[in-house]
Formats: C-alpha cells, sequence, structure tokens
C-alpha cells in the first residue's frame, strides 16, 4: 500500500494551473530527486516545528520506541521518497505561500498506521497548491502500535493539535484561521476524517493557549480512505496497526468513522477507485451513505479504474471545486 498517486491539480477557478498526472506517495506527487539530498536524510529540509512542546506530549511514559527516517525503496528510490517509522516527535513541516491568499491545508499522509508515508523534501502537490497562494502544513503523527499511554487516540491527539497549532499561528503565516481545510490520503484520510469528526471531544488535557482554538477544519477532503474498522471492508493492516493486541468489535466502533458523525461534521468530500484491491471502495460508500443521512453536505467519486492511488484518474478538479464552494477560496 505504499505508493500512491496523489494529487495532479487541474486549473479551478484560477486557483492552480494544470499539471500532468504521475504516480507518487502518500502526500503528494515527489519532487525530483535532489542530488543535495543525501541517502540517508537528517532534517526535513522544509521549514518544521514540533507539534507538541517538549515533556508535554500525552501519554509519552515509558514509550520505548525509537523515530527513524527510511527510504522507502532504497534499492534504487528517490531520496525524496522517505517514510517516518515508529514516530516520537510529531511534526508539522511548512510550505509557505509565496503570496498568501489567507487558505490554509493540514495534509495528513497515509502509510497503514504503520508508518508515514511522507517526504522530508516535501512533495509536488504541496509545491503547487502553496505556488498558488495556498499555506500547507503536512503533518508526521505518532503511531497506535507503539504503545502510547493514550493508545489509539495518539494520532488524533497529534491531529487536533496540529490544526490548533495552525490556527493559533494563523497571522504569523498569512492564514485567516476560519479558512483551514484537512485532506487525507489511505489510512491518513482516516485520521483526517476522524479529526473532523471528533473535533469537539476532549483527548488531552489543554496545556497552553493555542489549546483553546477549534480543531474543527473548514472542509474535509479524503482519498481512498481507510473509514471502517469493521470486517467485511476493514483495511486488514490498519486494523492490525491501531490493534495490535485485537480488539472486540465495539472497541473498533470507536475508531470506525460511520458510527460517530456530529451532526456539524465538515462538509466531506470523498474520492475512491472501485478496482482498490487494498482499501475497498465500501469504505468510502459507506460513509458517504451516512454523511448524506444526517444532511452533512458531501460529494462523492467513485471511479471505475485508478487502484489504491487512483492511478490516472483526475479526482482532483472536483475535490478543488468542492473546497472552493465551501469557502476555502473566495
Amino acid at each position: 500500500m505504499d505508493r500512491r498517486q496523489l494529487l495532479s491539480f487541474g486549473a479551478v477557478a484560477a486557483l492552480l494551473p494544470a499539471v500532468t498526472s504521475a504516480a507518487a506517495q502518500d502526500s503528494g506527487k515527489p519532487l525530483a530527486s535532489d542530488p543535495s539530498v543525501t541517502m540517508k536524510p537528517l532534517l526535513p529540509p522544509l521549514e518544521s516545528f514540533p507539534i507538541w512542546p517538549k515533556g508535554k506530549m500525552p501519554g509519552a511514559a515509558g514509550v520505548t520506541a525509537k523515530e527513524e527516517w527510511i527510504l522507502r525503496n532504497p534499492k534504487d528510490g528517490n531520496p525524496n521518497d522517505t517514510a517516518a517509522t515508529h514516530v516520537t516527535d510529531p511534526i508539522l513541516m511548512v510550505r509557505r505561500a509565496a503570496k498568501p491568499n489567507g487558505a490554509a491545508i493540514l495534509m495528513i499522509p497515509g502509510g497503514g498506521y504503520v508508518r508515514v508515508a511522507v517526504s522530508r523534501a516535501g512533495g509536488g502537490t504541496d509545491k503547487e497548491l502553496a505556488d498558488a497562494g495556498t499555506t500547507v502544513f503536512i503533518m508526521t503523527y505518532r503511531l497506535p502500535h507503539d504503545n502510547w499511554g493514550s493508545a489509539q487516540l495518539a494520532p488524533l491527539q497529534d491531529a487536533q493539535r496540529a490544526i490548533r497549532l495552525i490556527r493559533h499561528n494563523a497571522a504569523k503565516y498569512g492564514i485567516d484561521p476560519n479558512r483551514i481545510a484537512v485532506m487525507g490520503f489511505s489510512a491518513g484520510g482516516h485520521l483526517a476524517g476522524w479529526l473532523s469528526e471528533s473535533f469537539g471531544r476532549e483527548t488531552y488535557a489543554p496545556i497552553d493557549a493555542a489549546d483553546t482554538q477549534s480543531a474543527r477544519p473548514l472542509v474535509t477532503g479524503m482519498f481512498y480512505p481507510v473509514m471502517t474498522m469493521l470486517a467485511p471492508y476493514a483495511h486488514g493492516g490498519s486494523v492490525k496497526s491501531m490493534f495490535p493486541n485485537g480488539a472486540t468489535d465495539e472497541e473498533k466502533k470507536k475508531v470506525s468513522l460511520e458510527f460517530s458523525l456530529p451532526k456539524d461534521m465538515p462538509p466531506t468530500f470523498l474520492a475512491h477507485a472501485g478496482d482498490d484491491k487494498t482499501v475497498p471502495a465500501e469504505n468510502s460508500l459507506i460513509l458517504y451513505q451516512a454523511l448524506r443521512a444526517q444532511k452533512t453536505p458531501t460529494e462523492l467519486h467513485i471511479f471505475e479504474l485508478g487502484g489504491h492511488g487512483l492511478s490516472g484518474q483526475d479526482y482532483t478538479t472536483p475535490w478543488m471545486a468542492f473546497a472552493k464552494r465551501h469557502g476555502l477560496w473566495g
């Protein structure tokens, strides 16, 4: 599930230039290999900052995991094509807009909750968005199988804290705090949806002024998302990573998005391929039906072909139009 087709943006309301689709990774099509990036990456080339102040991360006591960034294709791979494993210091990487238009996107990569598949150097998707004026924050997040005291809630805590930090620092980045969207891919799509339905849920004790901010996104984009943790449509790898010691159906329901949608769920866009053999398209279909039942603004695109990653499909043009219609861009 590591290889992804990600966003290639068409011109939508003159927001973005037309670009060519390309196979890519979980948080955006990769940049071309850069010889200045060593084969053993050290620090993220993109500007970044920690999500949690030192010593304030919830559930960290007793965790012995050691974070490592790896090349996803070490034999002949692009040195920008990396992933973070055993995340212990979740960060936000910032792709600043040259001329901010006030909009911001929290981008959540996938990786089956086994790792976070994201380029340390940034990707083509966030670059195109930033070039068009949107500030992009790409997050890494803790993984449930690393025995955090907060267990399954660790990635959700990170996502809540991330959007609050973006809102708290809006003036610094030229952002309108009321125009912050979230978009996620595969397991990152699950986390984007989880954040969107749990923005009002207290998952950790507030630690500073940033935690007075709302965690609600303006609009949500979920692309070939993991959604349910229940058979028969659950992605087995994500379930195993979320519950390394096994779980009852009742426990799985608590992190299955279809059961806990609030009435004020953000407008939600879904895209999937019917031939996705990794995460069945029923994940998006079930969530779409649940959103429609409660009259949440939603849009669903199921493509005949594309596999896990929607390779070759232009699903971003309708997503951009949906986000614009719901206020992300003026």
